[in-house]
């Protein structure tokens, strides 16, 4: 089970955060646009420079090679980069099938071309490529940002299952509340740099 905690962490204009993520816990932030969400998600990937530490069951970023980190704790954005013309050639680790249908998608789609891809598609097979490679904290950057309900619907549901059979810790950005209020165990507002957490009516 991994606890994802930050440190006194300091990127760019946010920071210093303190933030702990439980094993199996859903945190949200939500925050205007401009305020830093996703630099914040970046850093913690060691992805953009920073300052503090992050720590996974007690083993810092500084202490692993970066390629053993991200490995680990996934950022998942809401536009990928997709690195071969073929669907299929980015999934090394093969495709959990019954995963490809609950996302809506056809075994077929490991055939297509990234170019025929809608936008949406696009996003849904970035997410189950990381998913692929087990990762144990997942950084999600507005995850569903470009999805219609029922695919955000089966996107929230693939990521609340491997939450809690991964016992996965999940730090996840978005900006529709009615979201957060379905997935989120605690919620963060990132405002002026600092996180202010939003307690339950």
């Amino acid at each position: 089970m991994a606890k994802l905690r930050i440190d006194q962490f300091v990127t760019r204009h946010v920071g210093p955060i303190e933030l702990s993520i439980g094993a199996a816990e859903c945190v949200c932030i939500e925050g205007a646009s401009g305020s830093g969400k996703t630099l914040l998600l970046r850093a913690i990937a060691d992805l953009d420079p920073h300052g503090g530490e992050a720590y996974l069951d007690g083993a810092s970023c500084s202490s692993l090679p970066a390629p053993a980190w991200r490995h680990s704790v996934a950022l998942v954005l809401a536009e990928s980069q997709w690195w071969s013309e073929r669907v299929g050639d980015h999934f090394d680790q093969g495709v959990d099938g019954a995963w490809l249908a609950q996302l809506g998608l056809p075994d077929s789609a490991m055939s297509w071309e990234i170019a025929r891809c809608s936008t949406g598609e696009r996003q849904r097979l970035a997410l189950l490529r990381t998913l692929m490679q087990a990762p144990v904290a997942l950084l999600l950057d507005e995850p569903t940002g470009n999805l219609d309900h029922e695919s955000t619907q089966r996107v929230e549901g693939l990521l609340t299952r491997y939450q809690r059979q991964r016992q996965a810790a999940l730090l996840w950005v978005s900006h529709d509340a009615g979201q957060i209020e379905r997935v989120a165990q605690r919620r963060f507002i990132l405002d002026d740099g600092q996180l202010a957490e939003k307690l339950p009516r």
